[in-house]
């Protein structure tokens, strides 16, 4: 049986619009405080079928394009220490399900980090609709996960003095989405 589509939402193709869409991420430093950074969007485009089934989701992020707000740091994350954007400069998702979740919406789907890939299941909120000043018909979407950067073969680290290391683990990514109907 087919999941019926977010009630505003009409099928048809969306391009994200970097310009007004970010893809976060926070790490603990140190133990002790939080790093937060974004990586630049290169493209997306969300495809909204008769359903959740025939939907889908293809995003890239440029590596290149970090920020922490710290030129240095970002320089090293950009670095063959972390992820080496200059060898491997794209990051994808590509979604193989859309489906309907107990709380929204769940998009699985194949993430690249690193020349790393792993399934991933972003849950989604649909955050409305509406038609921008300039004609454009507009979709909302957010959505914030939690992966291990050392499945993505991120494994640079620094042991402190105290014990522990400088980098944690886990890594917070959230996305805040603005797409545009290309219909």
């Amino acid at each position: 049986m087919a999941t019926a589509l977010p009630t505003g939402l009409a099928t048809g193709t969306y391009a994200v619009d970097a310009s007004h869409s970010t893809a976060s991420f926070t790490v603990r430093h140190a133990g002790i405080a939080k790093v937060r950074g974004t990586i630049g969007i290169a493209a997306g485009t969300i495809t909204v079928g008769e359903d959740l089934e025939s939907s889908s989701v293809r995003v890239e992020l440029d590596a290149a394009a970090v920020s922490t707000g710290d030129a240095n740091r970002d320089q090293h994350l950009a670095s063959a220490d972390f992820w080496h954007a200059e060898e491997r400069p794209t990051w994808t998702f590509e979604s193989t399900t859309v489906t309907a979740g107990s709380d929204g919406y769940v998009v699985a789907g194949d993430l690249t980090i690193n020349g790393v890939t792993q399934q991933v299941e972003l849950p989604v909120d649909f955050e409305g609709t509406a038609k921008d000043p300039f004609g454009n018909q507009r979709a909302g979407f957010e959505s914030e996960i939690e992966i291990n950067r050392k499945d993505f073969g991120l494994t640079w680290n620094a042991a402190l003095e105290t014990g522990g290391f400088l980098v944690g683990e886990k890594v917070k990514i959230a996305l805040d989405v603005s797409a545009i109907s290309q219909n």
